[in-house]
């Protein structure tokens, strides 16, 4: 459809086609603005959920060994079939919160800002349910054996959650203003950037593990470190936030006008008031 000039000099807009209108046309394939909030809440909703059943399967877990606090002796406690299902287990939920981002997302990117978010949250929740179950952590700087795969990861609780919280953030923004369209994603330097940050965390999480790796499986299972390598981790904190900054920059050089998923809050001109007129006609 292409416009045409009236004979005052304005431009006239072909009628939309029959049974079709212009809010179909102006959002096209792309979901109404408020659909973001409704699957981001579905989203949240689910890592609240996987966080207390995460929270609740520790307690079980703690209460069977006798010990809340993974720090003393022996913090991997429990018969081999035990650790191979909590193994299994760590794969299967790692698995559940990338499906949901998968079903929640429209585009690869936003699919994986959506299992971003649900992992942050579900990080964050975790400590807090678990404190409201356990009683622990005492505090932020409490040692915890983060994961088992495909090493032992030690840190306080305070690393993880701060890592969380840039994967909520960065997830948030992505899946609020990207679309096929117009996608929202950190450039490559960023990303980059990004990766070399997580390989530095994952070497200071796993340094002691690292360290324990060549005098075999019993050793890998009674590592208590004692020290944490903040300064490095802090290096690797802020490449990793670097796309996180890169992209709320460029969400508040969004026009006032942008919606989640590049569209737009002010609804399409109904054809009743635009300058649909055939020629000959006067406009208003």
């Amino acid at each position: 459809m292409s416009d045409r000039p009236n004979e005052m000099g304005r431009t006239s807009s072909a009628q939309p086609p029959v049974g079709q209108s212009t809010a179909t046309i102006a959002y096209g394939a792309r979901s109404r603005p408020d659909e973001f909030w409704n699957r981001f809440l579905w989203v949240l909703l689910y890592a609240l959920a996987m966080a207390w059943v995460e929270a609740a399967v520790v307690l079980d877990l703690r209460t069977l060994a006798g010990q809340m606090n993974p720090y003393p002796p022996q913090p991997v406690p429990g018969p081999p079939i035990v650790e191979r299902a909590e193994l299994v287990r760590e794969a299967a939920t790692l698995l559940m919160l990338g499906s949901v981002g998968w079903l929640a997302g429209r585009t690869w990117r936003s699919r994986l800002a959506y299992a971003l978010v649900a992992f942050g949250v579900w990080d964050v929740c975790y400590y807090l349910f678990l404190k409201i179950l356990t009683g622990w952590p005492n505090s932020c700087l409490d040692w915890d054996i983060l994961f088992l795969l495909p090493l032992p990861w030690w840190g306080p609780v305070l690393a993880p959650v701060l890592i969380a919280l840039l994967m909520i953030s960065g997830g948030a923004l992505v899946a609020r203003f990207d679309s096929s369209a117009r996608p929202f994603w950190p450039k490559p330097r960023s990303l980059a950037l990004n990766f070399c940050g997580g390989a530095l965390a994952l070497y200071v999480f796993m340094a002691d593990a690292i360290c324990a790796f060549g005098q075999g499986i019993q050793a890998l299972k009674d590592i208590l470190p004692v020290s944490f390598n903040w300064p490095l981790f802090v290096v690797a904190l802020g490449l990793m936030a670097v796309p996180v900054v890169e992209l709320a920059a460029r969400a508040r050089r969004q026009p006032a006008s942008a919606e989640p998923g590049g569209l737009r809050s002010s609804p399409p001109r109904h054809p009743s008031i635009s300058s649909t007129v055939n020629p000959g006609t006067p406009s208003l």
